[in-house]
Formats: structure tokens, C-alpha cells, sequence
């Protein structure tokens, strides 16, 4: 780091630790980082341009976060999900989509219904051509416009802790068929109950829906200690 690096550290220290903890997490949830992959402080800190002092703060924000796990005699890694753990984490995603979509059959306004019909299109679209990257980033939209449009602060921080995007990360299974069959149907019955403004018919599609995650590593989990070997899983 040079002299303007660390005056700019300096003038500055909470929004140097900021952005390189939002960097770095970002970098976690994209899946660059494998899991159980050592951190150290000195490649951190060549990585994202701070001191040695900001990368110990980012890293226990992240530890207490769950992002991170810090282990004596083996370091900062990225963390790493037993099936038990990412079935546990599932169950409660289905949970607490189920109550988001239901509060956004209650309040999502027709500026928020008119953007979720478009990215439904841009599924269907998508899915009709076999563009099953296309396809994953309209389902992503689409569950963070669900989210957005509940308008329950609380509960959408409860969801964005659980971790999800690293549990997928790492059991995910990208050699399998994307979309799975009936993917697209579910998400038109969530919308369909949103636009109606039917909150427990709302609840219980995302619920259907989101409930194939878990079902599908729980499968693979039975398929596992079986054979001893791992299965990683399609995205819901």
C-alpha cells in the first residue's frame, strides 16, 4: 500500500472497512471463493488495497457473521455446510419466503406487480430457449422483487442472515437440467396469488416452491450415506 493509500485509510477508515467488507463478501456469495479455502491476511490485504488492521476487522464482522469461520491452528476459511446445516438453513428459507410472499400479496404496489410480470416474461423467454443462465437470474430477480415488495423490514433481514446464497454455492449442482420441471408453473401461481392479493395462497406457492431445495439435498443427503460420496444440488 503507498503513502496516498494509507492517508486515504486514515481520513477514512469506516468506509475503507466498509467497502472491502462489502468486496469481500460479495466475493464470497458469487462463488469465486471455494469453500474451506484459507484466508490469509496478507493476501487480503494485496487483494483489496487496506491494512493489515482494517482486514482483521472485516474478517471478525464476517466470523461473527457467519460468512467466515476461524478455527485455532487452522485460520480464517470460508465456510463449508454439512448437508445437516444446509437442510436446516433451507427449511428456514422456506419459512420465511413463504411469509414474504404472503405480505407481498398484501402490499406490493402495481409499480412492483408490473416489474415481477416482466421478469416472469423474461423467464418464460428464457426457458423457451434454452438460456438456463438467463433463466437463474430471473429467478433471482424474481425472489428479490417478492422480497422487496413485502415491505417487512424485519423479515427480509431475518432472510438475508441465513446464508442461503453459500449453501447453494456449494451443493448446488450445475451439471443437472435448469430450469426443473414445473420451476416456471410455480413461480406464475406465486405471482398469480400476489396480483390477486390472496396472502395465504401467496404463502403456500412460495412455500411448494421453495420447499424442492430442501427436499432435493435431503434426497441427495440419503443418496450420500449411502454411497459415501457427495451429490451437490439443483437450484430451486
Amino acid at each position: 500500500m503507498d503513502h496516498d493509500d494509507i492517508m486515504s485509510e486514515a481520513r477514512s477508515p469506516s468506509t475503507r472497512g466498509n467497502q472491502a467488507y462489502d468486496t469481500l463478501r460479495s466475493r464470497l456469495l458469487s462463488g469465486d471463493i471455494e469453500p474451506n479455502t484459507r484466508l490469509t491476511e496478507a493476501d487480503l490485504t494485496q487483494m483489496l488495497n487496506v491494512s493489515r488492521g482494517t482486514i482483521r476487522s472485516v474478517l471478525a464482522r464476517l466470523v461473527q457473521e457467519g460468512y467466515v469461520t476461524s478455527e485455532v491452528n487452522r485460520g480464517v476459511r470460508t465456510r463449508a455446510f454439512s448437508v445437516a446445516e444446509a437442510a436446516d438453513i433451507l427449511e428456514a428459507r422456506e419459512v420465511l419466503e413463504a411469509a414474504l410472499a404472503g405480505k407481498a400479496a398484501e402490499r406490493a404496489t402495481e409499480e412492483e406487480i408490473r416489474e415481477l410480470r416482466s421478469i416472469l416474461d423474461g423467464m418464460r423467454e428464457a426457458q423457451r430457449q434454452g438460456d438456463q443462465a438467463a433463466y437463474s437470474r430471473g429467478n433471482r430477480s424474481f425472489h428479490q422483487r417478492i422480497k422487496d415488495a413485502s415491505h417487512q423490514e424485519t423479515l427480509a433481514r431475518a432472510h438475508d442472515a441465513l446464508l442461503y446464497p453459500l449453501v447453494m454455492r456449494q451443493y448446488r449442482n450445475l451439471s443437472a437440467n435448469h430450469p426443473r420441471k414445473g420451476s416456471l408453473e410455480e413461480h406464475e401461481a406465486i405471482l398469480a396469488s400476489v396480483i390477486t392479493r390472496n396472502p395465504e395462497a401467496a404463502s403456500a406457492a412460495m412455500r411448494h416452491h421453495v420447499t424442492s431445495a430442501r427436499q432435493a439435498l435431503l434426497l441427495e443427503y440419503t443418496s450420500e450415506s449411502r454411497t459415501g460420496g457427495h451429490h451437490p444440488v439443483n437450484e430451486a
